[in-house]
């Protein structure tokens, strides 16, 4: 018998235009610490001038902190929740993409506790603490289509002494308000527009390999396969086509709503962790066919596998190699099929430490798999990956 709690506490608002909405709604506090990228692109297209303009016709205050980064690290999280503290500000409002969101969680975290965010990470150098008071609430306002980070409670947070790239969560981080807005979505470059996708992707196919698995959460997956399978390479190739760009933004956030992540996100954490500058999305599509396939070959998710095939538009899946060969062709259809680990600054003789790493690191529940993996396992996928 199946046994889970749905919870899902974050009022979403869904549709283009829906951030000069915001207005309108109950804000949970008087004064707003706006958190942002370090880049340039939510100023030069608009996003945050529009925001401003929201906070100031609902009457409320705002601060802003411009400095996360695309890997965003724990100094960053404690730069940002030292100009909240020292502003009085007293909710959180995150602009951007998953790391401004991740980030911003973070901040909202710190705000309100005591001692480095990494005291309270759950990896071999974290505190492993349980913060004591909640965050202050949050807004997520998302820019891309790829992390699901505007409705789920974790976080991913990078120590650069440590080289640990790694989750943090806890219940009080769930945003209490999103705004999911396509238009947001038109400035996304091609290139980003795929990695992204294909997170998103890959949180709902991990979700339906997962052996603790059920049917809530599958539904959601599966539906968020579907749309992404149908819309992302028309959003890769033409990023102004709205239709495409709101379906793919839906299924990011139906991936979100139920995000049982196996150990390929843990894999692609080691290898960010050791390289700032790998995309997230860039680094699941490199693992990816050796990741899938290696259960494939062993038969280990069929039924799981063939139902993803048909949500992809293959009419009658026979094995899980069909949803491998359907896998590789969403690759290649969004321009992704020669990505390589080496172009990202990664070694094959690297490689060796990584499997020690997965049991060290964050990612998604490495005890999850169809089959449990060795650490000859995972060394093995690296390595077929490896280009």
């Amino acid at each position: 018998m199946y046994n889970f709690v749905f919870h899902m506490p974050a009022k979403v608002l869904f549709g283009p235009g829906k951030l000069q909405t915001l207005h309108e709604e109950t804000l949970p506090g008087k004064k707003a610490l706006i958190v942002t990228t370090n880049g340039t692109s939510v100023k030069k297209y608009g996003y945050l001038a529009s925001l401003e303009k929201e906070l100031d016709l609902a009457g409320v205050g705002h601060e802003l902190f411009d400095q996360i980064r695309p890997n965003p690290t724990s100094d960053n999280v404690m730069d940002g929740a030292a100009l909240g503290k020292k502003t009085g500000c007293d909710f959180v409002v995150a602009l951007g993409g998953g790391s401004v969101m991740d980030c911003g969680k973070c901040i909202a975290l710190m705000m309100t506790n005591p001692g480095t965010i990494w005291d309270y990470s759950l990896s071999v150098n974290g505190g492993k603490k349980a913060a004591p008071v909640a965050a202050v609430p949050i807004v997520a306002i998302t820019t891309s289509a790829g992390t699901g980070s505007e409705v789920d409670m974790a976080s991913v947070i990078t120590n650069e002494a440590t080289k640990e790239k790694t989750g943090i969560f806890f219940p009080s981080m769930m945003p209490t308000l999103s705004i999911v807005d396509a238009n947001l979505m038109k400035s996304v470059p091609p290139k980003f527009t795929a990695y992204q996708g294909m997170d998103a992707f890959f949180h709902a196919a991990e979700s339906v390999i997962n052996k603790n698995e059920h049917p809530m959460g599958e539904m959601f997956a599966l539906k968020a396969i579907e749309l992404i399978a149908q819309n992302l390479p028309t959003a890769y190739k033409n990023g102004s086509n709205m239709e495409a760009r709101a379906n793919v933004a839906l299924a990011n956030t139906l991936a979100g709503f139920y995000m049982l992540c196996t150990s390929e996100h843990t894999m692609e954490h080691v290898m960010g962790g050791y390289h700032d500058d790998l995309v997230h999305g860039a680094g699941l599509i490199m693992i990816s066919h050796a990741y899938f396939n290696f259960f494939a070959k062993r038969k280990a998710a069929e039924e799981p596998m063939k139902k993803m095939a048909r949500a992809m538009g293959v009419k009658d899946p026979q094995s899980g190699e069909d949803f491998i060969q359907a896998l590789d062709a969403l690759i290649a259809s969004v321009g992704c099929a020669d990505l390589r680990m080496s172009d990202a600054g990664i070694t094959k003789e690297e490689l060796k430490g990584y499997p020690k790493r997965v049991h060290e690191v964050l990612g998604g529940d490495i005890t999850a798999d169809p089959l449990p993996l060795s650490d000859a396992d995972y060394l093995e996928i690296f390595e077929e990956s490896y280009k």
